[in-house]
């Protein structure tokens, strides 16, 4: 079994509220939640209107696929999202 994370941290301009900044990154949530492979959360600066932080962590029987699923989440946040990447960090868990 290989498991590793992916973290994303996003500087959000324009927030004017929670609200808004949740809404700006649901999409992760929504498009990664679901896969039986990837766990995702908000993982940092939870109450912080203008950074965010977002954990991605996939598991599988061999790095080949782990690999794939987070260069997935990877592409997904830099074409999709609305907001600045500020970091992209993948560590294998052990």
């Amino acid at each position: 079994m290989r498991v590793a994370k992916l973290q994303v941290n996003f500087q959000l301009h324009g927030c004017r509220s929670l609200k808004d900044k949740r809404k700006r990154l649901l999409k992760l949530r929504d498009k990664f939640g679901r896969s039986p492979a990837i766990a995702v959360c908000e993982s940092g600066y939870a109450d912080d209107l203008r950074v965010s932080q977002w954990s991605f962590v996939a598991c599988a029987g061999t790095a080949t696929v782990v690999e794939q699923a987070l260069a997935d989440v990877e592409r997904y946040v830099v074409q999709s999202v609305d907001a600045e990447i500020t970091g992209l960090h993948r560590d294998w868990i052990a």
